[in-house]
């Protein structure tokens, strides 16, 4: 992705959460700048991966398979002091029919809430010894009622909407056609997107970056760079 890509993307994400008066902790708003006078005292942002988080999965078009993410909350699951909080809190941008592809956690427990704006659909299957799809059938959580369904099936979760992603349950999503962007919150264990996302297909969790523009954000992979 390039530098000026991901510039525009985080002043939008900046702009549609005011425009639905959702505001971010002051961290989501320091340019580089403002991080060069950041010490210790800071630790946890840098440590926990806190703030924005831009990626295309390596896929190299951002519009069919990418993601805008603020980690606004994360605890560390082996680095002290950071190992006694135990949850994460995101915020989601997703597009219609931008896909974040099919992935499960060995860890991570997470609830993704469909907060505004269009639908988003969630694909899910069970996996297999081997770590393929299953064609068993599945059974979720969606907002506390319990659903059995096909293997592949496709819930489509309305602004208010939450379903309940358990370790080892692959899953895929995106926002429905037709229906406008999501916003979508994510409440779950502590995330570590360095070790605990396991992708059906091969690719790149983080995106490899052209510098074509000076950055307005750091994202969280590079606070320490």
């Amino acid at each position: 992705m390039k530098r000026s890509e991901i510039n525009q993307l985080i002043e939008a994400a900046k702009s549609l959460l005011h425009r639905h008066q959702m505001r971010l902790p002051p961290f989501a708003y320091w340019s580089p700048a403002d991080w060069k006078k950041k010490g210790a005292e800071c630790d946890e942002i840098r440590q926990c991966r806190l703030g924005w988080d831009i990626t295309d999965f390596g896929a190299g078009d951002f519009e069919k398979m990418g993601l805008v993410v603020f980690t606004v909350r994360n605890g560390h699951r082996t680095l002290a002091p950071y190992t006694g909080k135990t949850y994460c809190e995101k915020i989601l941008i997703v597009r219609e029919d931008q896909i974040t592809p099919m992935h499960y956690h060995v860890f991570k427990e997470e609830d993704i809430i469909c907060r505004s704006g269009g639908s988003l659909v969630c694909q899910v299957y069970n996996k297999t010894p081997g770590g393929q799809l299953a064609d068993t059938e599945v059974e979720v959580s969606l907002d506390g009622v319990r659903r059995r369904v096909k293997a592949g099936h496709k819930f489509v979760l309305k602004p208010g909407e939450s379903i309940t992603l358990t370790p080892l349950l692959w899953h895929a999503f995106w926002a429905e056609r037709g229906t406008g962007l999501s916003i979508v919150g994510e409440v779950s264990k502590v995330n570590d997107d360095a070790t605990d996302n396991f992708f059906l297909d091969k690719i790149g969790r983080f995106p490899k970056i052209e510098e074509d523009a000076p950055p307005t954000h750091l994202l969280c992979t590079e606070y320490n760079t």
